[in-house]
């Protein structure tokens, strides 16, 4: 439960093993969020990030089997976490994965996989979420979407079309869920230099996942319905989203 000052002393993630989720965790612990559970694919990274947030200061943290492609157990999944830990004030919404362009061309099946990942196994997840976050009458839903998804380009139209699937879904789901003591925070971050970007070439105003917690962390203390990170993005993709198609599709890869 929300405590009398408005912070969250709950969170559930999806996608527990996402950088940009631990360093969610790692701000908001510290500002008595006590219950931490981590939900994703089991592995030595979801049992640190859970060793990570008790030592923080986390009274509890949990690790929980999910998986955004079992679309059929993904209730059940959400259901189980919220009956074992009660009311839970914040969820987290990070599963994801890049993938390599080229070979998702070559392979339409790792490509629907991809998109099950990135976007339908995520919005079964989110709808059973809302659900039971209706039922309880208070919340914040964070949705890790990206700038990519404001505007596919050719480089990563795979990756960037899961974003822009997912970015409409949760502007819909918030408006849905307004009146109900509910909201929703749709996070753009640019590119973020981490594990999932490791070898690439940044992008500019690149960013890190320290720097896109803590453009959340400042989100879900004031409500905000959408953040990018970093913020001047916003004016950038303004720009962007209306260029000539002919110019755009030069873009650099």
């Amino acid at each position: 439960m929300i405590d009398a000052i408005g912070r969250p002393q709950s969170v559930l993630v999806l996608g527990g093993s996402s950088e940009i989720a631990q360093a969610i965790v790692a701000g908001l612990v510290p500002a008595r969020c006590k219950t931490v559970v981590l939900a994703g694919r089991p592995s030595e990274r979801l049992d640190a990030a859970a060793a990570a947030a008790l030592a923080a200061g986390a009274t509890t943290a949990e690790v929980v089997a999910y998986d955004t492609t079992d679309i059929a157990g993904t209730p059940a999944v959400i259901d189980a976490a919220f009956d074992t830990f009660g009311d839970i004030d914040i969820v987290v919404a990070a599963a994801g994965a890049l993938g390599d362009q080229a070979a998702l061309e070559a392979d339409p099946l790792a490509a629907a996989d991809l998109i099950t990942t990135n976007f339908t196994g995520l919005a079964a997840g989110l709808l059973a979420v809302a659900g039971r976050m209706r039922r309880q009458g208070h919340g914040r839903i964070v949705v890790i979407s990206s700038v990519a998804g404001d505007r596919a380009r050719k480089a990563n139209y795979i990756y960037g079309s899961t974003k822009s699937g997912l970015d409409a879904f949760a502007q819909g789901l918030g408006d849905s869920l307004v009146g109900s003591g509910v909201g929703v925070t749709i996070v753009r971050p640019g590119f973020v230099k981490g594990r999932m970007t490791e070898g690439m070439d940044a992008a500019p105003f690149s960013t890190t996942p320290d720097a896109v917690a803590s453009d959340v962390i400042g989100a879900i203390a004031s409500g905000a319905n959408v953040v990018y990170s970093p913020g001047i993005l916003r004016w950038v993709f303004a720009v962007m989203k209306l260029l000539p198609r002919a110019i755009w599709r030069r873009m650099p890869a």
